[in-house]
């Protein structure tokens, strides 16, 4: 009876330690599989800051509308000519998650690649994923255009073809931590309605 007693308490001993090695073990994978669920969601934090957040782009530098204050022309065929005045409005769209700040620049409006005017752009800040909205005054005269070229025709037509090129230098800044150069590039074409002195249509 005794030795009976004996091995029953040997078999449940040997069976708890078993349990216990079991529950231990279980414990084990279940901190594995936590450390490697917190692993990998880490990965994909920083990946996605990484494409997202600290993915610097280029902000971009455009005309976004104009109103002609005075416009005179003349086709006369020796000497066409015309003089115009408007207030145009420029932005800068900053997609970025830190702010833009930017130097001074000028933009040059052109006719056949002939510059007939420009506008002065101060220095400034587009903050992040926003735009920011400038008004300038621009004088347009064709005093430097030769008389050899389609000014008169196209004046004529009652159309007249613009366009504003102009580079807008400065950083972004991110987090007060990273300072990165970025640039945006202005290229806009501008139709001039002469019959109706407005602006017919602006493509950037």
């Amino acid at each position: 009876m005794a030795e009976q007693n004996y091995q029953q308490k040997k078999m449940d001993m040997e069976s708890a330690a078993e349990l216990s090695k079991e529950l231990k073990r279980k414990k084990r994978m279940k901190l594995l599989a936590y450390a490697a669920a917190f692993a990998i969601f880490q990965t994909i934090v920083v990946l996605v800051f990484s494409l997202t957040v600290m993915r610097i782009k280029n902000p971009k530098f455009r005309v976004g509308s104009i109103t002609v204050e005075d416009l005179t022309y003349t086709s006369v065929p020796n000497s066409p000519s015309f003089n115009m005045k408007f207030n145009a409005q420029v932005a800068v769209k900053n997609t970025n998650f830190g702010h833009f700040k930017f130097e001074n620049t000028t933009i040059s409006f052109d006719y056949g690649g002939i510059q007939v005017g420009e506008a002065f752009v101060a220095k400034g800040r587009a903050k992040a994923r926003s735009t920011k909205k400038m008004n300038v005054t621009v004088e347009l005269k064709s005093n430097n255009i030769p008389s050899n070229s389609n000014l008169g025709s196209d004046i004529s037509s009652g159309i007249l073809t613009l366009t504003s090129n102009s580079k807008l230098k400065g950083k972004v800044h991110l987090m007060k931590l990273i300072k990165k150069k970025k640039s945006a590039q202005m290229n806009c074409s501008i139709t001039v309605n002469l019959g109706s002195r407005a602006i017919q249509d602006i493509k950037c």
